[in-house]
């Protein structure tokens, strides 16, 4: 006979040791504790404790300088951090795991909250949704409606279009400024819009959390409070993270809504949060059709074809009463204005901006006569996926989190955070809708479509189009050739205090030229044109003076680089060409 030590060794008959292998990590032998969390469980819990460390030092930092308390506060989480990773990797039973799940995220909320103490002022998007809400409070009308002072701080950052101008007007749905309101006019403070945003953050997270089976639940909590990105856009007053947290009931377990061909209070319930969704930020319409599309495949696939369309059409009809209802006194006030608003952000031509394949012509190249063609690669992309999702929804259904946003790579505007802020969607999905829940969802038949090289060319095929829009784009040359004679003044810390452009237009087109310089990513303030026409004629040339914005800018060193940049909004063009100090 042998025994069995605590030390995983055995003792033979003769009394020699022998090392025995221990039981794989995660898979406990059958006389263990039936109630010993997963593994993978625990190392959830890890990952959301780990997170709460990122931003908590400088949080601590700047409480330590201007509010103590909080400083103090942030302290107390922090050993709460340090006691909940111990915990993580020595409870034993799954309940227990799942209380320190409970207290990761109350560390994490308190952190927030800490956070939004310290620095509550808001972003751009956050004084312009504070500014709507008092426009509201005080019956007067929202959209159409320029508010320039709000821009006049570093953290007020302007968005500035390709015609030369900024837009200073409201151009989001109005529920986030509804929101925000009530708040305004009880505390009489601008943070009214960031208060609304982070507490919004919170309540999705908390419901994302208690949606989400067990051992993902700490993963909510680090996508959502942990790693800091979200929080810090909560706290910028992002209307989207309102959006965020109305479209997490609605992706959770997702398949499920309408199952049995009827729709009951959950499915209600779930198309009046995609309505209100809608009817708070833009980002909610892009995700929108996928979410349809995929309902649909899925009830077909149960129901057939009449039963899932009755079921889809009053889940959509629900959700459109949702986003009318919210809209009808907006619409009514001044329907035009409150249309442009809401179509703003696609109609007004910002400046290029982002890490998309825009950067080819903005940063790489000397620019481009045929920036156009990256929105309507953007626009096939998307009507491609969806076409893609609608063929091949078993396989792409579990990513239709996901694949809306990839159309905003090719865009004019590819900024990771207009998409970034949906993440904790993608992770909804990948917990509770496994492949399985979509294996019997309807797919068209599409004859002789069989085999994975014919399903290979229609998806290559239904992506070609947008590829070849920007490829038109990227190879675009630019519209201006330019010549630069940079006039400075200073010898130690030169400043450019002018600069002579000789443009010629080589395009058939009357281009009117905006000039902007470029340090790094962005652009700066529009320059002035001292001298010089305003519109140039097609194959004509000509000579500007453009001066910068307070009448000079410093030249940077070392292997910086600065450069010139002339853009036109209709058509969009991009011209580059290099600052350099004239000798």
């Amino acid at each position: 006979m042998e025994k069995v030590d605590r030390a995983a060794h055995t003792v033979d008959t003769e009394g020699r040791r022998r090392y025995t292998r221990p039981p794989a990590a995660g898979r406990p032998r059958a006389s263990d504790d039936a109630d010993n969390p997963q593994q993978w469980h625990r190392g959830m819990t890890l990952i959301g404790t780990i997170s709460l460390f990122i931003g908590t030092r400088s949080a601590w930092t700047q409480a330590m300088l201007s509010d103590p308390p909080v400083a103090a506060v942030v302290s107390v989480c922090y050993a709460g951090i340090l006691v909940c990773g111990v915990l993580a990797l020595a409870v034993r039973g799954r309940r227990a795991l799942v209380r320190v799940d409970a207290g990761v995220l109350v560390l994490a909320v308190a952190l927030v909250v800490c956070g939004y103490w310290l620095n509550h002022v808001g972003t751009d998007e956050g004084v312009l949704t504070a500014q709507a809400a008092n426009q509201i409070a005080h019956g007067h009308p929202v959209y159409g409606q320029p508010w320039p002072w709000l821009f006049g701080t570093s953290q007020s950052g302007l968005t500035k279009t390709m015609s030369g101008s900024a837009d200073y007007t409201y151009g989001y749905p109005p529920l986030t400024a509804l929101l925000a309101a009530p708040v305004h006019a009880l505390l009489h403070t601008a943070a009214a819009a960031t208060l609304v945003t982070t507490g919004a953050l919170i309540a999705g997270t908390v419901t994302l959390w208690l949606l989400l089976p067990a051992p993902w639940r700490s993963a909510a909590t680090a996508v959502c409070l942990g790693f800091g990105v979200l929080p810090g856009y909560a706290r910028s007053g992002y209307p989207a993270i309102v959006a965020l947290a109305l479209l997490i009931p609605v992706t959770v377990y997702w398949p499920t809504t309408g199952a049995g061909g009827r729709l009951e209070r959950s499915g209600v319930l779930r198309a009046v949060c995609l309505g209100a969704a809608c009817a708070t930020q833009q980002l909610a319409w892009f995700f929108a059709p996928f979410l349809l599309i995929g309902l649909y495949a899925v009830r077909r696939g149960e129901l057939g074809a009449r039963p899932a369309a009755a079921v889809l059409a009053r889940f959509a009809g629900v959700a459109a009463l949702t986003w009318a209802g919210i809209n009808a006194y907006f619409a009514a006030q001044g329907f035009s204005a409150w249309l442009h608003g809401l179509l703003l952000p696609l109609t007004q031509k910002a400046i290029l901006h982002g890490q998309g394949l825009m950067g080819i012509s903005y940063y790489f190249t000397d620019g481009s006569s045929r920036l156009d063609y990256y929105s309507y690669a953007s626009e096939l992309l998307l009507v491609g996926l969806l076409a893609a999702t609608l063929l091949f929804a078993r396989r792409l259904g579990t990513a239709l989190t996901v694949l809306p946003w990839l159309s905003f790579y090719l865009a004019t505007r590819s900024q990771d955070g207009y998409f970034l802020m949906m993440t904790p969607l993608w992770l909804a999905a990948a917990a509770t809708v496994p492949s399985s829940a979509l294996a019997h969802a309807w797919q068209p038949r599409i004859p002789r479509l069989t085999g994975r090289p014919a399903k290979a060319a229609v998806a290559t095929a239904l992506v070609t189009p947008a590829l070849l829009c920007a490829y038109v784009a990227a190879a675009g040359p630019p519209p201006l050739r330019m010549a630069l004679t940079t006039h400075v003044t200073g010898r130690s810390h030169p400043s450019v205090t002018s600069v002579t452009v000789r443009a010629a237009n080589t395009t058939g087109t009357a281009l009117t030229p905006h000039f902007a310089s470029r340090l790094g990513q962005g652009a700066s303030d529009w320059w002035t044109i001292a001298s010089g026409p305003a519109t140039l004629a097609p194959h004509s040339t000509a000579v500007y003076v453009v001066r910068p914005p307070g009448g000079h800018r410093g030249l940077p060193g070392g292997q910086r680089r600065m450069y010139l940049i002339a853009v036109t909004g209709t058509p969009m063009t991009i011209s580059t060409a290099r600052i350099e100090a004239t000798k």
